[in-house]
């Protein structure tokens, strides 16, 4: 049976909506065209013979591209990858001997050889497929497929020949396969249904299919498993000690010991060919930074500690230059080289409009106030030089997520409109141990929204702000904090709310909602069948009769992370207790805002509707 529920495109208000103020004029040098104008570049693999594949996001597409790791125009290999968000998408993969590219397009594994042609699809076997992993010949194939209800893996080939199944049993998803050098054994995750918080590291071999168990603990996450070159240790982080460490283990589970002791966590990491050393990502509070560690000591150098978000470090063939990603508060997303040593950083594309460069970018401070329960939430604050005495209150998605030293184009915009604004990570965001991450786990709604308003009760103490004028605005979990702040604010601590495809039903969305995020939702608050009460009251919409402030709530009917009858259901609620609220659907738009014109629009409702309800005076 199709779904019963039918959802168009469409715009509907209750109440008088928010108008163009004509008194208010963009900030100087910044208008809505050129925030939706970047063009994310991101998700680079290096090639062992120094090629460098990447994803472009453009106003309509997120293809692929090739480019020299010297720094080159870009090269299109791909020409019909749909938009896909870069938080939820995957990374180009080079074959070991640099003559083939694998990625996917339209739910299936593609190749193309090096120099180009038209994509091959090879997962007609089946009806999906994602996460390719290259075997030592660079012929073979793993991928990632569904059945059963759990994810498996396959062996293919590049001419795509009818696979042969690795795994098979259904108790668990399996996910991020490496092979060993040696091609004879791979390594995965296993994430078990009977613990959706323990994610194990599973050794197979592939001609017996014998599977070993290198490390799995209950209630604990191990993740990225990877081999050394030479075969002799599998690496691999975990969550054992309460930060995300390092550990190595030999492949027959014996050797077992942690690597890292940074007491922050290790947010991603690479071999080097010859095994001496790995790049290490560590998190220190919100800014990642780039290190060089020694895999026979342990021990860590630095190699770029700029405050922002070094991502998906490379190591060229010969080790004489590494590749990596950076964004920082006042610069977009980019690709870098570095040489090694002497660490001369070379900047290979440039994504950023020079419109936008002329432009004076604000850096957050970082700051904390304490809620409710005396438990003390990080925070970055924007300043504008000049305030209009409004602020905006950002909570950010996940809720198993972070606000850290990015680039945030509203952020920059709206402060450079006059706004403070304020990001705070609430209990349950990453980078700041497991105990603190763990803190919302069957309290969705409850504290993390008392960890909201009193971000709006710290606002009020801050130099400027006025009480009256903060609003609270987010996405995805964001948005749902913003449901959840106004229909739980009896002191009106906020003037408005924008949420941006949001929850308001926590049993419906996970009924309606793709089984990844079921489970996702599972590790945090149980099955609702034995949790009930705990949904029930992270609800916000049995709450709807107690909000007090207007909301303007979109969502994207394509949306199958947060369903958009989350929006409609809650809308729904809104205009049965007659209150204040305008709301937009995109037909053509998933999870998040992608399309530019979309974004565009998006962008524009936000604007206005916080300078209506927010700056009163002008």
């Amino acid at each position: 049976m199709d779904n019963p529920i039918k959802l168009t495109e469409k715009y509907e208000r209750n109440g008088w909506p928010s108008l163009i103020r004509p008194d208010i004029k963009p900030p100087e040098g910044w208008n809505l065209s050129l925030l939706t104008s970047l063009e994310r570049i991101r998700s680079h693999a290096l090639s062992s013979q120094g090629q460098i594949a990447c994803i472009k996001d453009s106003e309509t597409l997120s293809d692929v591209f090739t480019m020299s790791s010297t720094g080159s125009w870009l090269s299109r290999i791909t020409t019909d990858r749909p938009l896909a968000a870069y938080w939820d998408d995957e990374i180009p993969e080079w074959s070991p001997d640099g003559n083939w590219l694998t990625f996917g397009i339209h739910g299936h594994v593609h190749i193309v050889p090096r120099e180009g042609g038209l994509p091959k699809k090879i997962t007609d076997f089946t009806v999906a497929a994602s996460g390719a992993r290259w075997m030592p010949d660079s012929n073979g194939l793993i991928v990632t497929v569904e059945r059963s209800g759990a994810d498996q893996l396959l062996l293919t080939d590049r001419d795509g020949s009818w696979p042969r199944a690795l795994t098979t049993d259904a108790t668990g998803d399996h996910w991020d396969a490496r092979p060993s050098p040696d091609g004879k054994f791979i390594v995965f995750n296993l994430r078990r249904f009977d613990d959706l918080n323990r994610l194990d590291i599973i050794l197979l071999e592939i001609s017996t299919g014998k599977q070993i168990t290198l490390y799995g603990k209950p209630s604990t996450r191990a993740i990225s498993p990877k081999w050394s070159p030479d075969g002799k240790w599998v690496s691999f982080i975990s969550q054992e000690t309460g930060r995300e460490e390092l550990y190595l283990v030999r492949p027959d589970g014996k050797g077992l010991h942690q690597l890292t002791k940074a007491k922050q966590d290790i947010f991603q990491y690479e071999w080097s060919p010859s095994g001496a050393r790995m790049l290490v990502v560590v998190n220190r509070s919100g800014s990642f930074e780039l290190m060089l560690l020694e895999t026979e000591s342990g021990s860590t150098s630095e190699l770029r500690s700029e405050a922002g978000i070094h991502s998906n470090p490379n190591w060229a063939k010969d080790e004489s230059f590494i590749t990596f990603e950076f964004e920082g508060p006042t610069l977009p997303p980019d690709l870098y080289r570095m040489e090694l040593p002497g660490k001369k950083v070379t900047q290979l594309t440039f994504s950023t409009p020079p419109a936008l460069q002329k432009n004076r970018m604000a850096v957050p401070e970082m700051v904390s106030y304490k809620s409710f329960d005396g438990l003390e939430i990080p925070a970055f604050l924007y300043r504008p030089e000049k305030s209009n005495g409004a602020a905006i209150l950002y909570p950010h998605g996940g809720p198993k997520d972070q606000y850290g030293f990015g680039w945030d184009e509203l952020a920059q915009y709206f402060t450079a409109k006059g706004y403070a604004y304020f990001a705070p990570n609430y209990r349950g965001s990453t980078g700041y141990g497991q105990e603190f991450e763990r803190a919302n786990y069957n309290d969705w709604g409850v504290g993390d929204t008392q960890d909201c308003l009193h971000g709006a009760k710290y606002l009020r103490t801050l130099k400027g702000i006025r009480p009256d004028r903060i609003g609270i605005s987010g996405g995805s979990y964001g948005g749902y904090m913003t449901a959840c702040a106004l229909a739980h604010d009896p002191e009106y601590l906020f003037a408005c709310g924008v949420m941006k495809y949001g929850d308001s039903n926590l049993v419906s969305s996970w009924a309606q909602c793709e089984k990844r995020l079921r489970l996702y939702t599972e590790i945090f608050l149980g099955h609702p069948s034995s949790n009930a009460g705990v949904y029930l009251k992270g609800s916000p919409i049995t709450e709807a009769a107690n909000v007090q402030k207007p909301i303007l709530i979109m969502h994207g009917l394509l949306d199958t992370v947060v369903p958009p009858e989350a929006s409609e259901e809650w809308v729904e609620a809104l205009r049965r207790e007659g209150k204040v609220f305008e709301y937009k659907t995109y037909d053509d738009e998933p999870h998040g805002f992608l399309r530019r014109e979309n974004l565009y629009d998006v962008y524009e409702r936000m604007e206005r509707f916080l300078d209506w309800y927010l700056l009163p005076n002008g």
